[in-house]
Formats: C-alpha cells, sequence, structure tokens
C-alpha cells in the first residue's frame, strides 16, 4: 500500500469542514466525489488566464484554450486506453452520454420489434432513454436476472439474444449493490452475437482500471464529478468504427463541416458529435482529475478501497438487525443497508445530524429495488481519502440512531 492518506485528504479542503458541530464524514461519493485543489485551481486558472471559446479561433487565447481541450481528450484516451482520440466524445455526463447514443444508434440502426437488453441492476440512466425510444419505434426491453446475493445470471443472459437482438447495456459496477459485473465475458458472449456492448462505468471509472481496448468495448460510458473532477462534463467512448456509422445527436455549430440551405455535411470525428460550444472548462478540469488519479495509481487506490469496503462491511455486520444488501463475490466500495424497521431517509437524516453524509432512498435504480422486495436503502460510498475512523463513525451512528428507536 503506498498511499499518503493525510497528504491524499490535505487536497481536498472540504473534508476539513464541520457540519452541526461535528467533524464531516463524507460517504456519498457514489452521488459525487470531492474536488482536489488540483481540479478546482486548474479552472480558476483557465477563466482568469486563457478563457476563449475553442476551435476556429486565430487569436492566441483561442489556440491556447484549443490546445488544453484536446490535450484533455488526449488524457481521457490514455486513461481508458482507447485507441485513438477520434473514439472520446465529451459530454455533460453519463446520462447524456446514453441519450446520445440511444437517440444516434436508434434512429440509424434499429426497427420496431427489435430488441436492447438490460441487467436488472441499470441505473435509471440505462433504462429511461430506452424506453422514451420504445414509444418512438416500439423496441423491447429484455432484462437479465440477478440471483440473491446480488450477481447477474450469465446463463440466462445467454438465452436473451435473438436475431432481433441489437444493443446489450451494463453497468460495470451498481451504484446500489456494489457488484463488479464480469463485462469483459459478458461483452464476448454479445460479440458472440454480432451484438455491441455499452458499458456505463459511472460507478467503476473512479475505483478501477477501465481499458476499453482489453474489454472489447463498443461504447462506454462516465461523469467526469464521480472521479474527482467538476459537474457538467462527461465522456462517450465509442470504437471509431461505430462513432462513424451514426447520424449526429444535435445540430449546430462545431458538427457541421458546410451548410447550405440546401444541405448540410457534417464533421470528423469526435465533432460530429459536439454541437455548440463545449465547456472546455471543465474538460481540462476532468483531465487534471484523472492525472490526480494515475498520480497516486488506480491499481493503489482499487487495494486501498477493497481493503477499507471489507473492513466496513466487518464492522457493520457487527450491529443487530442490519441488512446488507448486495453479496456478491466480486464487490466495490458501496454498502447498501437497512437497520430493523427504521426508515432508510429517517437513518440518513439523523446520521447527517451527527456530520455523517450517506445517500437514502432507491438510488435512481427503482427495477432492482422492486426485486430487492425494499423500496429504498441506507447507501454508504467509499473513496480514496476514506479512513477507517470514519468507518468507525459511521457505524457508532447507526448505533446512538438505532437505540433511539428500540
Amino acid at each position: 500500500m503506498i498511499m499518503n492518506l493525510q497528504q491524499i485528504r490535505s487536497d481536498f479542503p472540504i473534508l476539513s469542514r464541520t457540519v452541526y458541530g461535528k467533524p464531516l464524514v463524507y460517504l456519498d461519493n457514489g452521488a459525487t466525489t470531492q474536488k482536489p485543489r488540483c481540479v478546482v485551481e486548474s479552472i480558476v486558472d483557465e477563466y482568469y488566464s486563457v478563457n476563449a471559446n475553442v476551435h476556429r479561433g486565430v487569436h492566441f487565447l483561442s489556440q491556447k484554450a484549443t490546445e488544453l481541450h484536446e490535450s484533455s481528450r488526449e488524457t481521457v484516451r490514455r486513461f481508458i486506453n482507447a485507441r485513438s482520440t477520434n473514439e472520446i466524445v465529451f459530454t455533460r455526463g453519463t446520462t447524456e452520454s446514453i441519450n446520445l447514443l440511444v437517440s444516434s444508434f436508434g434512429e440509424a440502426l434499429m426497427q420496431e420489434g427489435d430488441e436492447v437488453i438490460l441487467s436488472v441492476m441499470e441505473h435509471h440512466s440505462n433504462i429511461v432513454p430506452w424506453q422514451l425510444l420504445a414509444g418512438r419505434k416500439g423496441i423491447k426491453l429484455r432484462v437479465i436476472p440477478m440471483n440473491d446475493r446480488g450477481e447477474l445470471l450469465l446463463d440466462e443472459y445467454e438465452k436473451l439474444f435473438t436475431p432481433r437482438t441489437r444493443m446489450v447495456g451494463i453497468t460495470q459496477i451498481s451504484n446500489v449493490l456494489g457488484t463488479v459485473n464480469p463485462v469483459g465475458e459478458m461483452i464476448a458472449t454479445a460479440h458472440a452475437h454480432n451484438i455491441p456492448v455499452v458499458i456505463d462505468a459511472a460507478q467503476s471509472i473512479p475505483h478501477i482500471a477501465v481499458d476499453v481496448q482489453q474489454l472489447d468495448a463498443d461504447f462506454l460510458v462516465f461523469s467526469a464529478h464521480k472521479v474527482y473532477g467538476p459537474t457538467g462534463v462527461g465522456v462517450l467512448y465509442g470504437k471509431e468504427t461505430w462513432l462513424d456509422r451514426l447520424p449526429p445527436y444535435q445540430g449546430g455549430g462545431e458538427m457541421i463541416r458546410h451548410v447550405s440551405f440546401e444541405h448540410t455535411t457534417f464533421n470528423e470525428l469526435p465533432f460530429k458529435f459536439e454541437a455548440g460550444t463545449p465547456d472546455y472548462i471543465g474538460t481540462t478540469g476532468l483531465a487534471k482529475a484523472l492525472d490526480y488519479v494515475t498520480a497516486i495509481g488506480i491499481d493503489h487506490i482499487a487495494a486501498y478501497e477493497h481493503g477499507l469496503t471489507d473492513y466496513a462491511t466487518r464492522r457493520l455486520q457487527e450491529i443487530p438487525h442490519i441488512r446488507i444488501f448486495g453479496e456478491a463475490a466480486r464487490k466495490g466500495s458501496v454498502i447498501s443497508f437497512l437497520v430493523g424497521n427504521i426508515h432508510h431517509f429517517d437513518m440518513g437524516t439523523l446520521l447527517d445530524r451527527l456530520g455523517i453524509a450517506v445517500r437514502t432512498g432507491h438510488h435512481c435504480a427503482q427495477p432492482l429495488m422492486q426485486r430487492l422486495g425494499i423500496e429504498g436503502t441506507v447507501r454508504a460510498s467509499f473513496a480514496l481519502y476514506n479512513t477507517r475512523e470514519e468507518i468507525d463513525a459511521l457505524v457508532a451512528g447507526i448505533e446512538r440512531v438505532s437505540k433511539m428507536f428500540s
């Protein structure tokens, strides 16, 4: 373990603040991560020293801003090991990335009666856009079931493929159960049927190494704000051969090559999918965040968080009447739980008064909640700056709340 935890925590000023007079214990990293100084400073510096609209500008500031923006694209390419920056499309986040893909892919390559395979543990962002497409074009959704441990049933997955299957969508790590799905194996199964796969990597990018070439992923999406970067920025990775086949998602500036009232031709990749002024400041912040993670080492982060999650699981299991949801053999740094008959909202609200930030509710995964037979959970999700002492504070807080309801 080669991580200076004290130094890392000092990089995140918000972690030193208090909430209701208590030291902040931030365990809501699955919703968004905190930001290191280097990310915030890069945003401030670019606004103060380099700010100008990117691409096509001949003046100095525009050229410098463009260089930063496109170097950020290269940083993303390296981080996920894409073949080319042509395969890196900047969006506003995971949700827009999926909407872009569903709209463009569905428009060009799907017909009434075609099918999409999704897992039961998908985030709403990888369900609702397909449902909207189903409403427009009459496609059908088929769902991969799971066992009671929270592991997808791969034999049942294989059975879902039909001659009408056109796409598979899978989350790499469940934002509720923490299950690390065997996406490499699932991609290979889909490719045996000549079907492309989109991987939702929103919950995996901050925690484990993601190599799109090794996975042979056709598409992969993630958000900057879940990997220590700014909000409002995301990535759609797509194999160049696929992106070439798809029509633009939106029209306007930057995505065009030539416009007349009679006809428009579109720009080359990846700009064909980037209509309008991009968040070029935000992409610099994303690049800084990825550089920060790279400097620490994603393998070091993964090992540390694995140990932290194991410790948290053992400590939480000491609490009477606790139910932990998700017991897969491979788990990420997410633990969802309920204690006795205490409502998740009540538990989260009272923990907040102790300075402990957790997430409560259905976590944008209501079909999964229906499968579990519950309305919601309390979710603690960990990041590279969390500590065992914070886990102990969480356990002590839960015990204190539990006594109030006993």
